[in-house]
């Protein structure tokens, strides 16, 4: 495989330089001394890279309190498919009881000694009283499998209650991840705002570094024809918008672009880029090839895709498209081939 060549970090990763030198070190290259005294605008761009990280740790949040929800959706629903069809069950129970109540009543709904008494044919008598003890023991057979179904269908209903509980639960939590993410891109959209078009244009231009166009990326094999399928729907995905929340096909978040692509490939990947990280086996980052999982950051936060060379496609964050970086653009947590 090739190199891992350290570029010039992009504004992605400002922000948490000091964090950055133990990845630099790792990648065999020296950080740049920081500035004693950062200029107002350097201050704007440093606390604009702040919010975008944030907003990414919000809306891997949201992803997940997402992903929650929509299990417990799906359990919701096949709870109360089983609570339909166990109350089915229930009233066929009471319908047979109430036949087998309404034969004993006309077997034998007198004491048993006077219908003996009036009885004209002693013998068609008893027949009748065995018919009576069968019906009888049948009976309470069924009520005893009645009283069983009755506490089978209290317990899925009490489940369901709460997974419908747990559902409420998991929505607002979807909801108040996304005011998060929100704030947080409302805030960043904000500052950078309030720089000068000169300003604004050096953070565009530093966010991006000229880094869109496709890379030298010969020599590099990937670990399996599904790696290889997911890195040529990464490389197909190379412009599009990054979308807070959205697994594609028009927009990506981090995790999302990872998981549309595998999926591309016939595999199915978590949802968040804390999944990902455990979606494979753990490899060093100098035995990466083409297709494994990068995430970034202690808590696994952000996730790109290696492409050889030193090279990870991912979407960085809002206003900028799904690009190629270097792979050591930030502090790495772990890298996985799935």
């Amino acid at each position: 495989m090739g190199s891992h060549r350290r570029l010039a970090p992009s504004g992605f990763g400002r922000g948490i330089g000091a964090l950055c030198a133990v990845s630099a070190a790792a990648l065999g290259a020296v950080p740049a001394a920081p500035s004693a005294v950062a200029a107002p605008h350097d201050d704007t761009r440093a606390e604009v890279d702040r919010l975008y990280a944030q907003a990414e740790k919000a809306t891997e949040a949201f992803n997940k309190a997402d992903e929650r929800a929509d299990a417990l959706r799906e359990q919701v629903s096949d709870a109360q498919d089983r609570i339909a069809r166990q109350q089915d069950r229930v009233n066929t129970m009471r319908e047979a009881l109430g036949s087998l109540a309404g034969a004993q009543y006309r077997s034998g709904g007198i004491d048993p000694s006077v219908a003996l008494l009036f009885a004209d044919d002693p013998d068609d008598y008893l027949d009748k009283a065995a018919v009576l003890d069968r019906i009888t023991a049948r009976q309470a057979g069924q009520l005893e499998d009645l009283q069983g179904a009755l506490r089978e269908l209290a317990q899925e209903r009490a489940e369901a209650a709460d997974r419908l509980e747990q559902l409420e639960r998991s929505r607002k939590a979807v909801a108040a991840h996304k005011r998060a993410v929100e704030r947080k891109l409302a805030r960043a959209r904000e500052l950078l705002n309030s720089l000068s078009e000169a300003d604004r244009a050096a953070y565009d231009r530093a966010s991006r570094s000229g880094r869109s166009g496709l890379p030298d990326l010969s020599g590099a094999a990937p670990a399996s024809g599904r790696a290889a399928a997911a890195v040529a729907a990464a490389q197909s995905a190379l412009g599009k918008p990054y979308v807070w929340g959205a697994n594609g096909p028009g927009g990506f978040d981090c995790s999302g672009l990872m998981q549309w692509s595998y999926a591309q490939a016939g595999v199915a990947l978590p949802r968040t880029s804390q999944g990902q990280r455990f979606a494979g086996r753990q490899v060093p980052l100098s035995q990466a090839q083409p297709g494994d999982l990068v995430t970034y950051r202690s808590d696994a936060s952000h996730v790109g895709m290696y492409v050889g060379n030193g090279q990870v496609i991912h979407a960085p964050y809002p206003g900028a498209p799904v690009r190629y970086d270097p792979v050591g653009m930030m502090p790495i947590a772990s890298v996985t081939r799935v």
